[in-house]
């Protein structure tokens, strides 16, 4: 009877995908990389042979969300597996912020380091840090380190936001103490005030010159930080958190990626972005780690094709050389749209021996990863932890159905049930941001099965179809959030 038992425990184990040994995970969020900025998504003027090799060998995901249409609400979704439009103050963030995620909660970092895993964190941040108004010439506390991160090398907000410096665990690198630095957010961008590098920012930054970034090499830096702590910890299990930043304004990919795509400036950034997944990728396989390691890439929200500001001097985003590239392919709506071109994304899974090549329809988002990964480890969560999250590990493993409901958040919500997409009305959203991003004025309904483009509004002829979506987002949104 014993031994019946273990043999049932055993076979239970390994058809949920557990390894033996623990798996390496690397998850890789791109910066404004939208649904049909990747060869294996559609994109021909554009190419990635390294997201479309990865794609080929793992499981591409067709209906895979961001938590929000920005950044800040994507992060703080993902490490916390709770929507961010639960809680005030998770907006997109400037440089003085201080860290939105309280420590001692439970975090994606912090429980795999719970699970024995060595964790870290390098690139975009954008979550906060210290206390409000960041003092970036001491020691920075709390952040990523506070919340379950064993090393830290970041961008503190983003590459159009001061500072423009990088800060590794505590301290900003190479900062001269006789040369602090200054913030003032009231300098907007474009002013004179607001150049920093030769490039306009959000926000004047005085002092740390030494410290300063240079913003053509920033991939470089990204890339070999990531293969140093593969390479560090190459014999324990780790988790690696790698945000890119390459297509986010100010676009400055280096010397030698410009020009190569046909898509401008953008088209160039991505295939920066490539660049950097491959060198990635080449370092498990030099390393023997491939067999061993789930790797997922994604985007923190959709594509957007913009400029950094009407005195963008980099050409960061001239649409005359976008030649037709549809970063968001047949979607509507771009980065900040509640529209699916806002939040759906490019999401690959690789996990050799575990998931099997292909192509999953399943509906996923960002903030399961908190709870999938919990599943993953086999820990469990209190009931408190990760509200919105849940457990798609099946979906990433097995290929079976994903979530039977999303919220998607754009300013205003909407709401996901199979096919149907259901936006509420844009009022809420202030009549500035109702012309800025064309939110809808009254609610909309669409059938995704027949319109992805969501090009015509059958909400007038599905009345009960809307009160129905209508009632269920508002006890989403009532009951807090519980798994």
């Amino acid at each position: 009877m014993k031994s019946s038992l273990t043999l049932i425990l055993a076979c239970l184990y390994t058809s949920l995908g557990a390894a033996e040994t623990k798996p390496n995970v690397i998850f890789i969020l791109a910066d404004d990389i939208g649904y049909g900025d990747f060869g294996c998504y559609g994109a021909t003027k554009i190419r990635t042979p390294h997201a479309d090799k990865l794609a080929s060998q793992g499981r591409r995901f067709t209906d895979a969300h961001a938590p929000s249409a920005v950044c800040t609400p994507t992060r703080y979704a993902f490490m916390t597996g709770e929507y961010a439009w639960r809680k005030q103050g998770t907006g997109i963030l400037p440089g003085t912020a201080g860290l939105i995620i309280e420590p001692g909660r439970t975090t994606v970092p912090s429980l795999l380091k719970r699970a024995g895993y060595v964790t870290a964190v390098i690139g975009k941040w954008h979550l906060g840090l210290g206390k409000t108004p960041t003092d970036y010439n001491t020691e920075i506390k709390p952040g990523p380190l506070e919340i379950g991160f064993d090393y830290a090398w970041i961008i503190p907000a983003t590459g159009d936001r001061t500072p423009c410096v990088w800060v590794e665990n505590h301290r900003v690198v190479n900062l001269d103490p006789g040369d602090p630095i200054k913030l003032d957010y009231s300098v907007q961008r474009g002013e004179p005030r607001s150049f920093v590098g030769g490039i306009p920012r959000i926000g004047e930054q005085l002092g740390g010159k030494a410290a300063l970034w240079k913003d053509d090499m920033i991939a470089d830096v990204l890339a070999e930080k990531s293969i140093k702590f593969i390479e560090d910890n190459k014999t324990k299990p780790f988790f690696l958190y790698l945000a890119t930043h390459d297509i986010h304004v100010p676009r400055v990919p280096n010397s030698r990626f410009r020009g190569t795509s046909e898509a401008g400036i953008r088209g160039d950034s991505v295939h920066s972005f490539d660049w950097t997944l491959g060198r990635v990728l080449d370092t498990l396989d030099r390393l023997k780690l491939t067999d061993n390691t789930l790797v997922i890439v994604t985007s923190d929200n959709g594509g957007v094709l913009d400029t950094n500001g009407a005195t963008d001097n980099v050409n960061s985003g001239d649409q005359k050389t976008n030649n037709g590239h549809a970063h968001n392919g047949v979607l509507r709506g771009n980065k900040g749209s509640a529209y699916e071109g806002g939040t759906r994304v490019p999401f690959i899974a690789r996990w050799p021996g575990h998931i099997q090549p292909g192509t999953s329809g399943a509906l996923i988002s960002h903030v399961d990863m908190l709870s999938t990964f919990a599943s993953l480890t086999q820990q469990k969560l209190a009931e408190a932890d990760a509200p919105d999250s849940q457990n798609i590990l099946p979906a990433l493993i097995e290929g079976k159905a994903g979530r039977a409901t999303l919220v998607e958040h754009g300013n205003v919500l909407a709401l996901r049930s199979g096919d149907w997409k259901y936006l509420v009305s844009g009022a809420g959203a202030g009549k500035k941001n109702q012309e800025k991003a064309k939110f809808p004025k009254k609610p909309e309904l669409y059938d995704l099965s027949k319109d992805l483009g969501e090009t015509t509004n059958v909400a007038d002829q599905n009345p009960e179809i809307v009160a129905k979506m209508a009632k269920l987002l508002a006890e989403i949104q009532a009951k807090g959030g519980r798994r």
